[in-house]
């Protein structure tokens, strides 16, 4: 590896540690260099969405991602792209396989962010989903080492599994930012408006909505736990502690009956530490 690739490497590893993301603690049990590759695909994760949350405007956002697509397609062809996190993100590509079309699928997520702020049904909020967290699964995929294809769908159902998770505990941030994601289909049904969740309104039909929410999210991580016997042994730690880290999340908001508008609802660091310690040779 050559100095710059360590560089580039380097410069990944560092932003996922200071981010001191869900993810990062996870990445801790795996081999070094599996660590740095995802590293380096959450730096790419990370760039993008700070790309368009910085840019002011959708207009503005919309122009860096597409910038930002087009060095991606030139790193990705071996070529100098300028930014120095993607040569470590394409050495990556390169080494594990990676389909590039992941890479793409999940900048057009990211630019659905720009222009969609409502979801008529599930089926579109799911396409949403599949954007911008089945295609990052898809992507860590063969880090993670599979032979068995059957572990595709999984490794996708866990993406919408943790993005479901997202979606519930950052209502009153995304209805801050003019956002719902909640399918409008599902707030009729259980009677809850537009107004209701923009205003933060805490209301028993409210609280119905969000348990029928968790329970479809509970679905798809039934859908994803195959994949931990699909996947290399060397890899099973890291998955089982983002499951359970995202879990344990999905957890709390039912045990504060989805309060989501008094406070994010986090997990400690003792409870992560606790996550990290019990999976970390898990094989």
């Amino acid at each position: 590896m050559n100095g710059n690739l360590q560089e580039s490497y380097r410069r990944c590893c560092e932003l996922a540690r200071r981010a001191g993301t869900n993810f990062y603690v996870s990445f801790l049990t795996m081999p070094r260099a599996k660590r740095q590759a995802m590293c380096a695909v959450y730096a790419f994760m990370r760039r993008s969405d700070d790309m368009a949350d910085d840019a002011g405007s959708p207009q503005g956002a919309l122009a860096g991602l597409r910038a930002w697509r087009e060095m991606l397609a030139v790193a990705l062809d071996g070529k100098e792209s300028g930014d120095p996190i993607l040569p470590a993100l394409a050495d990556t590509v390169h080494r594990y396989g990676i389909e590039h079309r992941y890479l793409f699928e999940l900048l057009d997520g990211t630019e659905m962010d720009q222009t969609k702020t409502r979801f008529a049904t599930f089926q579109e909020l799911y396409q949403y989903c599949y954007r911008v967290a089945s295609c990052v699964g898809l992507v860590v995929l063969p880090i993670f080492g599979y032979r068995d294809p059957s572990a595709l769908g999984p490794a996708e159902a866990c993406g919408v599994a943790f993005q479901l998770t997202n979606i519930l505990r950052d209502v009153k941030e995304d209805a801050d930012r003019g956002r719902i994601y909640l399918p409008a289909e599902d707030m009729r049904r259980f009677g809850v408006s537009e107004e209701d969740i923009m205003k933060n309104r805490y209301t028993p039909a409210f609280v119905e909505l969000m348990r029928f929410e968790a329970a479809r999210a509970r679905d798809y991580y039934a859908k994803a736990k195959p994949l931990l016997e699909l996947i290399s042994p060397d890899s099973r730690g890291t998955l089982a502690i983002m499951m359970e880290v995202y879990g344990r999340l999905l957890d709390k908001m039912e045990a504060r009956q989805f309060r989501v508008f008094d406070g994010r609802t986090r997990l400690s660091g003792c409870e992560k530490f606790w996550i990290v310690l019990k999976n970390w040779r898990r094989r």
